[in-house]
């Protein structure tokens, strides 16, 4: 047992070896969270007890639910009509696109869960972009920007304002409604908008997807798998007579038969149903199918070809949140036996040779590029909770349910705007409901449910618990009362949002919401006034991930999609956390008075 004075600083280690693995990504969030919580509990420091009690938070039950009924309404149509919606305000420029997407994005967020936003406006916004000859990369940051600011209007906009409201909860506070914070909200995304309307067409980079990079002209690395069909002309030659390993092409593994051949020799002959696991740069990838080596799409017998199948497509599809593929090895999903379509090239951000060679994994955001008929693409993407973000997405065949699942979300939302029942009630009544109804089947609810983040969630309560218990919470709360002596409430307040808000950007924004949320209370105690306004600069800040790819799902859904690089988002995510730090400091106070108490 740790005596009482030491528990304080082995909690505050625990927390820094959380940080820093959070940042270092040594191992998922949610496995973190878990190691932390078995670490607190084999020391003492939480019991089995403290640990149990974090599932009678309602917080992770109704995020759970309200995943749920996001799902159903992207199942029976509702999220696609946005894509025409937008299709019809966007008109043939880019600012009207533009103008459009942020539209779409602040008006839906609030009401929908803006993951699945995201992953359905995409593809509309890509294909109308390209229509438009308009860089895809000009408008997918703006459209998770759009969303993000849209979430932060009502308390089930985004998942961070129910888990703040129900840690505040376990602390004494009032629950928050409905729309208690909907009027500042509405302001900070009216003023980001105008920000991001005037300033990402100047800030922005015109970048190629991966569909556009392999067709065209680049650098970008990527994989391809080839196979030596009967009567090649290649057998019997040596990968460098084949051009297949001359420095910029490299084979990274050579199967034949049962066996397996890691980074054979440029000397290595080939034979006759050999598959080749190949790395290059786009451009010596398409220099190589321009010759008459490679088939990809069927036709004329090649030497060389990546898969024999009539009126096949070629696909982008973007690994989601909740896929089975994720931390699975590209070669044990054996596509083409179990989907009959072939894997052209996958890219992960800043992926290196030595990071792809050996047992490359899926991760969330990772885009691949596919071939094959539509139906065999929408049944892998299906299967594996991808989604299509260019030509193959076939239609929902449940638009006859969508106004169940509109009016479920929309019920839930009057119902606990009037205060019939808690949120947590009415969202669990209503993940009920579209299941009955059959606005989604019960494995698709399951799948919709973001398990990570549900356990991620669960860990930091009981970690927040520890700081509580052992006083690190209100030992951090005094050393910044003490660091900020002699500054107004307002200026602790301005502090702590910007607080918030840099470590959003460095570790996941619910993570930081657990956090935070009990130390900005023991700073409003020890100031002697009222602890709500700097719970809401909590909420506000810890969802206003702009700055980087890794704060916000959103950001990291895009950031593959539009081939961003990781600055990008600097160039107009820093202008916004400014914006919504100076406006979040000057407007909380107005509506939530730092009154002593």
């Amino acid at each position: 047992m740790i005596p009482e004075a030491f528990q304080p600083l082995v909690v505050g280690l625990i927390l820094i070896g959380l940080f820093a693995a959070f940042v270092r990504e040594w191992f998922k969030p949610d496995v973190v969270v878990m190691i932390a919580v078995a670490l607190l509990l084999g020391l003492g420091l939480l019991s089995s007890g403290q640990v149990l009690s974090v599932f009678s938070n309602s917080a992770p039950i109704t995020i759970a639910c309200l995943f749920v009924i996001s799902a159903a309404l992207e199942k029976t149509g509702c999220v696609d009509r946005l894509g025409d919606w937008l299709g019809v305000m966007a008109g043939q420029s880019e600012r009207r696109l533009l103008l459009a997407l942020l539209l779409v994005g602040i008006v839906v967020s609030p009401f929908i869960n803006n993951t699945p936003v995201v992953m359905v406006l995409m593809p509309a916004v890509i294909a109308m972009a390209s229509r438009y000859g308009i860089a895809p990369s000009r408008m997918l940051i703006p459209l998770s920007y759009a969303t993000i600011l849209g979430g932060m209007i009502t308390m089930v906009g985004t998942s961070t304002n129910i888990l703040v409201d129900g840690v505040a909860r376990d602390m004494g506070l009032a629950p928050f409604s409905m729309f208690e914070i909907t009027a500042p909200a509405i302001l900070m995304a009216l003023l980001g908008g105008a920000v991001i309307f005037f300033l990402a067409p100047k800030l922005l980079p015109a970048r190629e997807t991966l569909a556009q990079q392999f067709t065209g002209s680049g650098d970008r690395t990527f994989m391809s798998e080839l196979f030596v069909p009967e009567g090649s002309r290649l057998a019997g030659q040596t990968l460098q007579a084949a051009r297949l390993s001359n420095g910029t092409i490299a084979v990274l593994k050579l199967f034949r038969g049962d066996d397996e051949m890691s980074s054979p020799s440029p000397q290595t002959r080939l034979e006759v149903g050999d598959k080749l696991v190949v790395h290059s740069q786009s451009a010596d990838m398409v220099e190589l199918r321009s010759t008459d080596l490679v088939s990809l799409q069927g036709g004329a017998s090649r030497d060389l070809e990546t898969l024999r199948s009539r009126g096949a497509v070629i696909v982008e599809a973007i690994v989601g949140p909740t896929s089975r593929y994720v931390q699975r090895p590209i070669r044990d999903l054996d596509l083409a036996a179990r989907y009959g379509i072939h894997l052209i090239a996958v890219h992960r951000k800043d992926a290196s040779i030595g990071e792809i060679v050996d047992d490359f994994q899926l991760q969330f955001g990772d885009v691949l590029l596919v071939e094959g008929t539509p139906a065999q693409i929408k049944r892998f993407c299906e299967n594996g909770d991808l989604f299509a973000i260019t030509d193959g997405k076939a239609p929902t065949n449940r638009q006859n349910k969508a106004p169940i699942a509109l009016g479920t979300i929309i019920g839930v939302m009057v119902l606990a705007a009037f205060k019939v029942m808690p949120i947590e009630g009415l969202a669990l009544m209503g993940a009920a409901i579209v299941i009955a109804t059959g606005c989604i089947r019960s494995d698709e609810a399951y799948k919709a449910i973001e398990w990570p983040i549900i356990i991620l969630i669960f860990g930091m309560l009981a970690v927040s618990i520890a700081m509580r218990e052992s006083g690190l919470a209100d030992l951090l709360a005094g050393l910044l009362v003490g660091w900020g002596d002699g500054l107004s409430p307002w200026m602790m307040l301005a502090i702590v949002i910007l607080m918030t808000s840099i470590a959003t950007e460095m570790i996941s924004n619910n993570a930081v919401a657990v956090l935070f949320t009990p130390i900005v209370i023991g700073v409003a105690q020890q100031l002697g006034v009222d602890p709500r306004p700097f719970v809401v600069g909590v909420m506000f800040a810890a969802s206003a991930s702009f700055a980087t790819p890794i704060g916000y799902q959103t950001n990291t859904l895009v950031y593959g999609a539009g081939n961003y690089r990781f600055t990008d988002f600097a160039r107009l995510g820093i202008p916004m956390n400014l914006i919504i730090w100076l406006s979040a400091t000057l407007l909380i106070p107005f509506f939530w008075p730092l009154n002593p108490v």
